[in-house]
C-alpha cells in the first residue's frame, strides 16, 4: 500500500471512530443509490468518487464500502475502502482515490448493507505527455424546461471527460402551465429546499447516465443559489445578513451532491471553487469562479446597456484579488500546450443591441471591463500559449476571435471563446434568430451563433484543436436526434478560430 492510500485508509478508519452509532450493516426498505454515482476531478493517480445515499428514516451516520477495478464488471479490486455518509453532509460521501495509474480507465461501485450501487466508468489524467484529449461541456439544465436528452447523446461519445460550466440546479419554484416537468415547492431558500432541489435534478436519468460515463470537472453559475447574484449582492436586495445564510445553504448543498474533493467543503458562506487540473503537459484546465468573489452588476444592474464609468472602473473586479493572482500566476507556469479557461459568462466583449448604439450585457465580463482587460493585457504580454476559453450560462452557441480591438478584424487575436449552448433552458430553442446577420455584421469578432439546445465536443490534438457544436431539434420531447451543426479548429499557435 502507497503512501497516500495508507494515509486515506486511516483517514477513514478515524472519521469512523469520530461518528458514534455509525451503522456498517444497515437495512433499506430499498436500494438507497437511486441518486446514482459520480466521479470527478482526476489526476494522474486518482479521482473523487461521490454518492449519496437516499431513504425514508436514515438519519445515522452509515458506513460505506466503495471499491476501485481495473474491469468493468468490477471484480479485478485495485483499491478499496470504507467511507462514513453522515447526516451533516446529507449523507453523501466525497472518496478521494489515489495510488492509480495514470492515463486509463477504471471502473468502480458502492455498497451499504446489502445494497450495491450501479458500476460506473471514470479515468484518470496523464502524468506524461499525450498528443489527444476529448471532451464535452455543457450548461444550464433547466428541469421543467426540456429533457435532458443531449446527455443520452453525450455517452454515445469517446470521452475522457464532461465539463459542466455552471447552472446544473434552478432555484425558481414551479412555472406555469405547459412545463415538460415541475419544480416542487416555491423557490428555494434554506438547506432543506437546496438538498431536495438537488436530489430532484441528480433523479434523471440521462444525467445519472452521463455521469456514470465519465469523470465530471464541475462549476457554478448563480442558480445553484439565485439568478444573476454577485458576491453578497441578492437580485432584489435581500438582507445581506439573510443572503449569506442562503448562500451558505445552497453552497453546503452543492458540495454534498458534487464529485469535489474534500478541501473544496464550505467554511461557512465560502467554498474554495476555482482550481486546476493538469493533463500532463498536454491541457490545463483553469477552473474559474465568476461569481463568488465578483462585484455588483454596473450601470444600475443587470441587463444590456452602453459602457458607463461604473463599468470601465479599474477598481471592479470579476474574480476577486486572489482568483485574479492564481489565474495569472498559473497561466504564466504553465507547461501545456493547451491552456483552458473553464468560465461561466461571456468572457468576449459582445454588442447585444442592434443599430448604432452598442449594448453590453452588464452580467457578463464586459460589465467588468478592468478585469478582462488585465486577462487580455496578460495573454499578449506574456504570449501564453494557445489560451482557449469555454463558457456557458447563455442558452445558445457561439464561437469568438479574442482580439485586441473586438472591433477590428485585423487586429492581433490574442486567443479564442467557445460558448456551448444549453441542455434544456430556454426550451426547445432555433437554429438562428431574425436579427442574427444583423448581429453577426456588428460583431467582426463573432464567428458563429447558434440557439438550438445541446453540448459542445472538443478532440484536441497536438497540433489542432476541433471544436464541435452537437444540437437537438427539440427538448420538450424525448427521443430527439442529435447532429453537428457546425465545427471549428484552432490551429497550434494560430490563436484564431477556423471553419473545419
Amino acid at each position: 500500500m502507497d503512501r497516500r492510500a495508507f494515509l486515506s485508509t486511516l483517514w477513514g478508519l478515524a472519521l469512523a471512530e469520530a461518528l458514534p452509532g455509525q451503522n456498517s450493516a444497515p437495512r433499506f426498505a430499498s436500494n438507497p443509490f437511486t441518486l446514482g454515482v459520480a466521479s470527478g476531478d482526476p489526476s494522474s493517480g486518482g479521482v473523487v468518487l461521490w454518492t449519496r445515499l437516499m431513504g425514508d428514516g436514515l438519519k445515522a451516520p452509515v458506513s460505506v464500502r466503495w471499491v476501485v477495478a481495473s474491469d468493468e464488471k468490477c471484480t479485478k479490486i485495485v483499491k478499496r475502502g470504507t467511507a462514513a455518509a453522515s447526516p451533516d453532509l446529507a449523507h453523501s460521501v466525497h472518496v478521494e482515490v489515489n495510488g492509480l495509474a495514470p492515463d486509463r480507465p477504471y471502473w468502480y461501485r458502492f455498497t451499504a448493507g446489502n445494497e450495491e450501487s450501479p458500476i460506473a466508468r471514470t479515468r484518470t489524467a496523464p502524468n506524461r505527455s499525450i498528443d489527444h484529449l476529448n471532451f464535452a461541456f455543457a450548461s444550464c439544465q433547466h428541469f421543467e424546461n426540456g429533457w435532458f436528452t443531449a446527455y443520452d447523446h453525450m455517452v454515445q461519445e469517446d470521452l475522457d471527460l464532461i465539463v459542466f460550466l455552471g447552472d446544473y440546479i434552478y432555484e425558481n419554484g414551479p412555472g406555469g402551465p405547459g412545463r415538460i416537468r415541475q419544480h416542487t415547492g416555491p423557490e428555494i431558500m434554506t438547506l432543506s429546499d437546496y438538498r431536495n432541489r438537488h436530489a430532484l435534478y441528480k433523479s434523471d436519468p440521462l444525467l445519472q447516465k452521463a455521469h456514470a460515463h465519465a469523470p465530471w470537472i464541475v462549476t457554478w453559475d448563480d442558480h445553484e443559489v439565485d439568478n444573476d447574484y454577485a458576491r453578497d449582492h441578492h437580485e432584489h436586495g435581500m438582507p445581506r445578513d439573510q443572503f449569506m445564510e442562503r448562500r451558505s445553504s445552497a453552497y453546503q448543498a452543492y458540495y454534498e451532491h458534487m464529485p469535489l474533493r474534500i478541501g473544496a467543503k464550505p467554511q461557512g458562506s465560502a467554498m474554495q471553487m476555482y482550481r486546476r487540473i493538469s493533463y500532463g503537459d498536454f491541457a490545463t484546465f483553469h477552473v474559474l469562479d465568476t461569481r463568488q468573489f465578483r462585484d455588483p452588476q454596473p450601470c444600475g444592474g443587470s441587463g444590456t446597456k452602453p459602457s458607463c464609468d461604473e463599468s470601465r472602473d479599474v477598481k471592479r473586479t470579476m474574480l476577486g484579488e486572489a482568483q485574479t493572482r492564481w489565474l495569472l500566476d498559473g497561466l504564466d507556469k504553465s507547461p501545456a500546450k493547451w491552456n483552458i479557461l473553464a468560465n461561466q459568462v461571456i468572457f468576449a466583449p459582445a454588442d447585444f443591441r442592434v443599430g448604432p448604439d452598442i449594448g453590453f450585457s452588464m452580467d457578463k465580463w464586459s460589465g467588468y471591463e478592468a478585469s478582462r482587460n488585465t486577462v487580455m493585457s496578460f495573454l499578449a504580454d506574456r504570449k501564453i500559449r494557445n489560451p482557449v476559453v469555454i463558457t456557458g450560462d447563455v442558452h445558445s452557441n457561439w464561437a469568438f476571435d479574442l482580439r485586441r480591438n473586438w472591433q477590428d478584424a485585423k487586429s492581433d487575436p490574442l486567443g479564442v471563446e467557445f460558448v456551448g449552448t444549453s441542455i434544456s433552458s430556454g426550451g426547445d430553442g432555433m437554429d438562428a434568430r431574425p436579427d442574427t446577420p444583423l448581429q453577426m455584421a456588428e460583431n467582426p469578432h463573432l464567428r458563429f451563433f447558434n440557439a438550438q439546445r445541446g453540448y459542445v465536443k472538443c478532440s484536441i490534438g497536438a497540433k489542432q484543436w476541433r471544436t464541435d457544436y452537437r444540437v437537438l431539434p427539440y427538448v420538450t420531447r424525448p427521443g430527439a436526434p442529435v447532429t453537428t451543426r457546425a465545427s471549428f479548429v484552432v490551429e497550434d499557435g494560430a490563436r484564431k478560430v477556423e471553419r473545419a
